[in-house]
């Protein structure tokens, strides 16, 4: 048998495929979708063995970068062929940052899970120790880093320390002379975000969502006044859920505004002195995102319904006194992207791109035209982007971590309908023992 044969199926099935998706979507958008039957990827299972070899050789000590081209060229990278091994290999990658420097700052596990913190450049994979998790304020200068023992921020990374922040007790906005008790572990961290000075960091947690300083943490939700409300109506404190799901928060750049919320919350903002400025209704069943733009002046916030989802979007002038309903049509909060359940999601100039629960990123203007999309396959975990807009990051549930040029050129191998080219993956997956470049 021809040894070229393995990765010579692998290439036609990968690039095939691609090419009758491209073309499948492009009429679909031209002339409607009732007539046109979707394309079928050919078999490749048996060809993963081969796959997974050659990967493995390429991961060797010595091997230069013209021979790692040359093996993406031979296999190119895709995710349907992979399908067989996620159930066993996959798992979720929980934070992406791109550092100044081109490395890249990576949690591998998601937030409740054990995880582990990562840096990722030219030279491989080093082990970050004494960080469980991380987060970077919206103008990329100061990171919050956490452990069991509280949270510092630095004024860059690997920069000097300007604040130690305490983990809350558990008991912060809870109503004095009730059973409530305090928590026997610091919350898991889901979001953290330092603010424009450096001295405040946003905890978004399943625990709760807090704002944390050096003379200790406030409660933003579940808010004190839906507590009062409940035990009001007679409800035994310990039945009192102070737990969250799909909590969410955002800081805006220049740090006067937060927006937090959760499933069964409408999107909430906050004033830096942590004064209700608006109550933002979704455009869907369980608020699930937000995000501020570049410029600070807009703000998207998504909700979903199992894997889809809508994206509305609001202008920070209309904040002050917004208080609109469940699916609302009130024109300062218009529907931006109708679709996506958005994971992650970053700010570009003058767009937004947000990765969706079926493993595509969508790129949309803050006028809510379509842009473009990219897939990358298995639902979207975590997003970054460079400070020049030209370099995106992101990172899924199949283990992937994928570094995008963005206007670079779109592959033959790639399905999207941008033009723009991954230059690397990573797959960090369980049961290997190291995390393989592909």
């Amino acid at each position: 048998m021809d040894k070229q044969q393995p990765q010579q199926q692998w290439q036609q099935a990968v690039t095939a495929y691609a090419q009758a998706i491209n073309r499948y979507v492009a009429q679909g958008c031209e002339q409607g979708w009732d007539d046109l039957e979707e394309p079928q990827h050919a078999a490749t299972e048996h060809l993963l063995d081969a796959w997974q070899a050659a990967l493995q050789a390429i991961n060797q000590p010595g091997v230069d970068e013209q021979q790692r081209q040359a093996f993406r060229t031979a296999w190119p990278p895709a995710h349907l062929p992979l399908v067989p091994l996620l159930d066993t290999h996959g798992q979720g990658i929980s934070n992406v940052l791109l550092l100044d420097d081109g490395s890249l700052l990576a949690r591998i596990g998601m937030p409740y899970e054990k995880g582990q913190v990562v840096r990722i450049d030219q030279q491989g994979v080093t082990p970050v120790i004494g960080i469980e998790h991380f987060g970077r304020c919206p103008q990329r200068r100061y990171f919050a880093l956490a452990n069991a023992e509280g949270v510092r921020v630095t004024d860059g990374w690997g920069g000097p320390q300007v604040a130690r922040l305490p983990w809350p007790s558990g008991l912060e906005g809870l109503p004095a002379g009730y059973p409530f008790d305090p928590f026997d572990l610091p919350p898991t961290p889901t979001t953290l975000v330092p603010f424009a000075q450096g001295q405040r960091v946003l905890l978004v947690s399943a625990e709760g969502i807090f704002l944390l300083a050096a003379e200790g943490a406030t409660r933003l939700l579940p808010r004190q006044s839906q507590i009062l409300e409940e035990l009001a109506e007679g409800t035994d404190p310990d039945d009192i859920a102070l737990g969250l799901a799909m909590e969410h928060g955002a800081v805006s750049p220049d740090g006067r505004l937060i927006v937090v919320g959760e499933q069964s919350s409408r999107h909430l903002v906050l004033d830096d002195q942590l004064a209700l400025v608006a109550q933002v209704g979704p455009g869907g069943e369980y608020p699930h995102f937000a995000l501020f733009n570049r410029r600070g002046d807009q703000l998207i916030v998504n909700a979903c319904h199992f894997y889809n989802g809508g994206t509305l979007g609001v202008r920070v002038a209309d904040l002050p006194g917004l208080d609109t309903d469940y699916y609302s049509e009130d024109p300062r909060t218009p529907l931006l992207q109708d679709g996506a359940r958005v994971y992650a999601g970053v700010a570009g100039d003058g767009e937004y791109i947000v990765g969706d629960a079926y493993g595509y990123l969508r790129a949309f203007g803050e006028d809510g035209a379509e842009h473009w999309q990219h897939y990358l396959g298995s639902t979207i975990s975590a997003m970054d982007i460079s400070a020049d807009g030209r370099t995106l990051v992101a990172a899924s549930h199949a283990g992937f971590i994928s570094v995008i040029a963005l206007g670079s050129g779109r592959p033959e191998w790639q399905i999207g309908t941008g033009a723009h080219g991954e230059v690397r993956r990573w797959l960090f997956w369980k049961g290997w023992d190291k995390a393989l470049v592909w």
